[in-house]
């Protein structure tokens, strides 16, 4: 009989592996295998979420920025020194997506929280403003 480990104990784990250098390709492998051998793949979602949860209370923050274009490097490294003072974190791995439909300005996802500061947020607010 298998015992069922809780996600706690899975992301706990595996936060704890990535925070000590742990080969990124191989966790992923194994949590990958984990869950479809014990057949919680609904739960990827979820245990993506919490990984990203733990690391944050390690000092590791991974984030999420969308922008219309490439940031320059002083952008990069405005939002990065953003997020530090925001979250506290020791280390800041900033990710950039470009999306052309926000226009401008830049999203930041962090786990738990967003800025959105693009002018297709604005325009939105603007329009919702107006109609009032």
């Amino acid at each position: 009989m298998a015992i069922r480990l809780s996600r706690r104990k899975i992301t706990g784990y595996i936060a704890q592996q990535l925070a000590t250098g742990a080969d990124v390709e191989q966790l992923v492998r194994q949590l990958a295998a984990f869950l479809i051998d014990s057949r919680r793949t609904n739960e990827v979602s979820l245990v993506v979420r919490d990984i990203e949860y733990e690391l944050t209370k390690q000092g590791i923050v991974l984030a999420r920025a969308t922008s219309a274009f490439n940031l320059t490097e002083a952008t990069r490294l405005a939002v990065t020194k953003l997020i530090e003072d925001k979250t506290g974190a020791q280390q800041v791995e900033l990710h950039q997506f470009i999306d052309p439909s926000v226009l401008g300005g830049v999203k930041i996802d962090l786990p738990g929280s967003q800025l959105d500061a693009t002018i297709a947020r604005k325009l939105t607010l603007l329009r919702t403003n107006y109609k009032k």
